[in-house]
């Protein structure tokens, strides 16, 4: 018996996009929990010395400029009164510089979070990468979540 609209559960009124984005958040957090990434980091942040603590400030510091410029990237159409066209970034007077700049703060963060949890915790290489990967998957799917904003065209 195929099912009306006005029955429908309410798992089928949820997007394509988030169940994409849950691909990412479901198991990033599962994961990071699994390890005690966020719990190993904070630890250092808080406790460490020296090049650890150092370390650990210096990706968490570029983990939030990722997230600061991902929210800019989003909020550009609100901005500059035009949604950008992402296809062709490298001509777009605001995108061409903050493009470069995310790409660079999400690959340093993410580094700098492997060596400190690699090198500064009790977790090792192995733990340390994939740690570091469950975060930052975890953090993109989160911030996919956030609704783009559109811009009113005349």
């Amino acid at each position: 018996m195929p099912i009306r609209p006005e029955e429908k559960p309410y798992l089928l009124d949820v997007s394509s996009h988030t169940f994409r984005q849950l691909k990412l958040i479901v198991p990033g957090g599962l994961i990071a929990y699994y390890f005690g990434t966020l719990q190993e980091f904070w630890t250092i942040i808080q406790s460490g010395v020296g090049l650890a603590r150092s370390t650990a400030l210096a990706a968490l510091l570029s983990g939030c400029m990722t997230i600061g410029l991902f929210i800019f990237v989003l909020l550009t159409p609100w901005i500059r009164g035009v949604e950008p066209d992402f296809r062709v970034w490298r001509k777009s007077g605001i995108l061409s510089s903050i493009i470069p700049l995310l790409t660079t703060s999400i690959v340093l963060g993410w580094l700098l979070l492997v060596m400190t949890l690699a090198h500064f915790s009790n977790s090792g290489i192995f733990r340390g990468v994939v740690g570091a990967s469950s975060v930052y998957a975890l953090s993109f799917g989160l911030l996919g979540l956030l609704p783009a904003p559109k811009v009113k065209r005349t």
